[in-house]
Formats: C-alpha cells, structure tokens, sequence
C-alpha cells in the first residue's frame, strides 16, 4: 500500500500528509469505453457487468483543485446511468468536456471515474486553493461550475459550465482518490461517521433545492406535499425537509418495509403503491393516469383533509402524469429526475386551467448544499444510510439501486477499512443518539 493511503488512514497531520509523495495510481470504479456496445439488444443493462474496480492513472492537480482521500462515498441513480451507458453513454460528456482544452482534456480518458458523492480529507491543493488546508475533512458538493462566468454568481446551476460531477466530468467519488474543485467543498459535520456524511451531499441538497429553496417550491409551514418513492435516497430527506419546516409529508413507496420505515421516520401519511394499482408502463395511458390520480387523491383527502400543495417527483414516466393530476389548483410539482423513463406525458389542460405550476430542479448550488448541511450538523435532519459495501463491490451496490431493492442511501466505503471511523465530535454525536442518527437502524 502506498505511504500516502496508509498514513490517511492513520489519521496522520497535516505536515505528515503534505510530506509524503502522491501515488502514481489509484483503486476506482469506472466504466470503459471500450464497453460502451455491450448491453446493445440487451433488455436486462445488468450495471454488475460494466462497473469495473481497478487501478486507474493518478491525474495531475489544477490550480483551483484539491486531491481527496475518499474515505467513503454513496451510490446515485446517475451511477447506474453511467452504467448502462443510457440515455447517452458519459463518455460523449468527456470527449466534447476535453475539446474545451487546458485542464480539461484531461477529463477525455478511456475509462470514467464515477461517483457524485464524497466524504474524505484533503492530501492537496492547489496554488489557486485560499480556504482549504491539507488535513480538512471535507465533502464534495455533487456540481462543478465555473466560478469565472457571470451567471454562477446569481445561481451556479443556470450556469453554461455546470457539471455533474463524477458523471459528467472525470475523477469521481468512488475511488480511493478524487479531484474536486474548491469550489465544491463542504466541512464534514464531525459528528458524523465518514459514510454517515458521504450519504448526504447530493440527495439532501437536491431535496433543500426542491423543497426550500426560493429557487424550487418555496415550502410554508403547512403545507402538504406528496413525495414519490419516499423510502429513497431523495425521498426519506425530503420527508425530514417537510416534516422539520412544519409540512404534512404524504409519502409514496412500493413495499410494506418500506412503509415501516417510513412511518418510523415520521411521514404523516404513508401510501403503498400498490393501492394505486399503477405500473411503470401505465404513465403513458391517459385512462389509466386518471383512475390512479383518483383513487390517490381519494385517499389524501380522507386522511389528510386536503389535496397536495406540492409533488416532490423525480420518478418521471410513471408518475408524472398523476402529479399532474393530483396536486391542488395553483400547487407545484417539483421535478428533478426521471428513473423511470425521461418521456413524459400528461394532460395539459390541468396545468393550465387550474394554474398549476412545473418547477425544474437539479442538484443545489453551494450556497443551498451549506444550507442543508448546515440543518444536517445542527442534528436536525439525519443522514438516510441503509446499507454500506466496500469499493470493491460496486457493481452489487449498484445493482440494488437499478432494481429499486434499497432504503435511503448505499454508502460504500473507500479508504475507510470498516465503517464507524470518522466522528471528531463525539459529545455531539452522544447528544443526538445513535438511534436517531440511524433512523433506518443502520447503527456504526
């Protein structure tokens, strides 16, 4: 093992880490490009066949860059778009990313590190870095933006050069190393193990984006909103977003055990989706669309009282068409993904006669990923982690989220040997409660 990696997860100083060389390669998950045809007339894109771990080229550090060691880092469902290579295979992101030329050509390589989570410490900086030191225990922000265009100092998601990270760049998350921009960084809340923090960057800061931000539904206290797929990553934050701003959470799963779950982490409502009598396939059928926004209405209405103000989507195909449907006149649907299937449709004639809205979201910017992780360090809104797999196992840890077989968050360790490690504030942590640190019982 190289000095570097052993003294990271040492717990080595600053002036240790700063002294020792860098290693030329690094363990990451990645896909090939030479793979990119491999699931053509395939029906099963199984993600176990294309995500690969192995050492990759070490890359060299720009001026605005640091070098994390990533202790641990989460699966996001745009990990398993990379590896199914749809709906457009990531290597076309870093082949037109390369040709702006300078540092990033280096982004156009035959393998694509992925990842869009991080929780590590800093090994470098680079000459442009002024707020970070060798030694910080950071997280990396899920979006890269361009810090020299103009529209990023209003909102860096309206941004021309708004990226991805570790989807549409290179050096992702899930690896033992990642080059992240200053710009990206987030202190790590310390009373948080290191897949604990990794397990909240990007799902809690798109949830804050969509739900509080002025930028997304603008959510007041009592108002009820409907979230789609709740038990998730996504939803089980949004869940604790509504309920801690004094919202009315009705939440939407596909199994008794994830309703269980969700109940024990306080949703007000909790609707099994197979009351609805809804499939992946029915979101494109008007007649059925309206039996099931019906029948789900019916049933919001008889205990809740009242019909949403707002619809937390990111399902897409299947559901977009009873969000439509079913939120109240002048409610919103607040969308920021489409899992099962990006080709919407629903009946125009709800949105526009009874002045219902479509707020488009994607990620956070920095400001509101401070924001939810500000929420997050306070103890008031938990990390949502139900299961951790080691780097190696990538592809299983992938292929649980692809099948939709998972709760909250898969965390994966990276440098971290075994999970617990990383909590530098331990009277915190004491304060708050293992049990309500680990609402899906997902205890260190």
């Amino acid at each position: 093992m190289e000095a570097l990696t052993e003294a990271v997860r040492a717990g080595a100083g600053p002036e240790e880490l700063s002294g020792l060389p860098v290693p030329q390669e690094y363990l990451a998950a990645h896909t090939r490009v030479e793979d990119i045809a491999m699931f053509d007339g395939v029906e099963d894109k199984d993600v176990r066949k294309s995500l690969r771990v192995g050492n990759v080229p070490m890359p060299e550090l720009a001026p605005d860059e640091v070098l994390v060691a990533v202790m641990a880092s989460s699966v996001n469902y745009n990990t398993v778009w990379s590896g199914t290579f749809e709906p457009v295979p990531t290597f076309s992101f870093l082949k037109a990313y390369g040709k702006l030329g300078g540092w990033e050509r280096r982004h156009d390589q035959p393998y694509h590190v992925l990842g869009s989570d991080a929780a590590g410490v800093i090994v470098r900086v680079g000459v442009g870095v002024r707020r970070w030191r060798v030694g910080d225990h950071v997280l990396a922000s899920p979006i890269q933006v361009d810090d020299q265009e103009a529209m990023t100092h209003s909102d860096g998601m309206l941004g021309e050069g708004q990226k991805a990270w570790g989807y549409e760049t290179n050096f992702g998350g899930l690896a033992h190393y990642a080059v992240v921009r200053a710009s990206q960084l987030i202190p790590k809340p310390g009373h948080l193990t290191w897949e604990e923090a990794a397990s909240t960057p990007a799902c809690a800061g798109t949830a804050y984006r969509m739900l509080v931000s002025e930028r997304g539904a603008r959510m007041k206290q009592g108002d009820v909103v409907l979230i789609w797929g709740a038990a998730g990553g996504l939803g089980a934050y949004a869940v604790q977003l509504v309920k801690h701003g004094g919202g009315i959470a009705v939440g939407v799963v596909g199994s008794e055990e994830k309703a269980q779950a969700l109940r024990d982490l306080g949703c007000d409502l909790v609707i099994n989706r197979r009351e609805l009598g809804i499939g992946d396939d029915d979101g494109s059928d008007p007649e059925k669309v309206i039996e099931a926004g019906k029948r789900l209405g019916r049933i919001i209405r008889r205990e809740i009282g009242e019909d949403p103000n707002i619809v937390f989507e990111y399902v897409g195909r299947a559901t977009f068409g009873i969000s439509m449907f079913v939120v109240r006149r002048g409610g919103v649907v607040v969308t920021c993904g489409s899992s099962s299937g990006y080709q919407h449709q629903y009946d125009n004639r709800y949105l526009w006669m009874k002045l219902k809205r479509i707020v488009g979201s994607h990620a956070a910017n920095l400001a509101e990923q401070w924001e939810s992780n500000r929420l997050i360090d306070m103890g008031r809104i938990m990390p949502i982690l139900s299961t951790v797999y080691p780097l190696e196992e990538i592809g299983d840890a992938a292929r649980l989220v692809q099948t939709n077989g998972h709760m909250g968050k898969i965390g994966v360790l990276c440098l971290a040997p075994e999970r617990g490690l990383g909590v530098t504030d331990r009277t915190k942590r004491d304060a708050i409660g293992e049990r309500r640190l680990n609402p899906l019982g997902t205890g260190a």
